[in-house]
């Protein structure tokens, strides 16, 4: 891990030609974990791996190239369908997350630790996420099935199956910032 630890840092310090690349791998990255899909029959949204790699965005390339490398996905791979779709807030909130996280990581270095990075992934992931999730949930289920939800309908179609996953997603990415992050 002290590798790991030693190439993120020397990442962080290298050109910016090599950080549009490094962003490029992290949206990839992103794009993979996109194809791991559990489709529940109560929601649009699936269950995918992409909060990790968000997530672990912020911690590997920082606060502005983490969400970079979120932008890159968002409009290269998710596409315009996906952002006005019915997980089009899901995607923005990669973005979010990813600076989030990165900005955190980057400037306090008491955040570094496990339960503070922890702490800084679950909000970013239940707040930073969740929040334009459950709203661009609303607007498509709104404007495209002519549903009018409420606030427990969307809990239920937009947050409670995703909360399980989501929790052990924070909590590996949590672990593997904490062996990773230069100290």
């Amino acid at each position: 891990m002290q590798a790991v630890s030693l190439a993120l840092k020397r990442a962080r310090e290298v050109s910016i030609g090599n950080k549009i690349i490094l962003a490029f791998g992290m949206a990839v990255l992103t794009g993979i974990l996109a194809q791991v899909k559990l489709f529940l029959p109560f929601t649009p949204v699936p269950v995918t791996c992409q909060t990790f790699a968000a997530l672990l965005a912020g911690v590997a390339l920082g606060r502005y190239w983490g969400g970079i490398s979120q932008i890159i996905y968002v409009s290269l791979f998710a596409g315009f369908g996906a952002i006005m779709g019915p997980t089009g807030g899901y995607l923005l909130g990669f973005i979010l997350a990813a600076l989030f996280v990165g900005h955190v990581t980057d400037k306090y270095g008491a955040a570094k630790g496990f339960y503070q990075m922890l702490c800084v992934m679950a909000f970013a992931n239940f707040i930073l996420i969740y929040v334009p999730g459950i709203i661009q949930l609303n607007i498509w289920l709104y404007l495209f099935k002519g549903e009018s939800s409420n606030f427990s309908q969307l809990i239920y179609a937009g947050v409670a199956p995703f909360i399980i996953g989501d929790t052990i997603k924070i909590i590996s990415a949590a672990l593997i910032a904490r062996a990773v992050i230069p100290k």
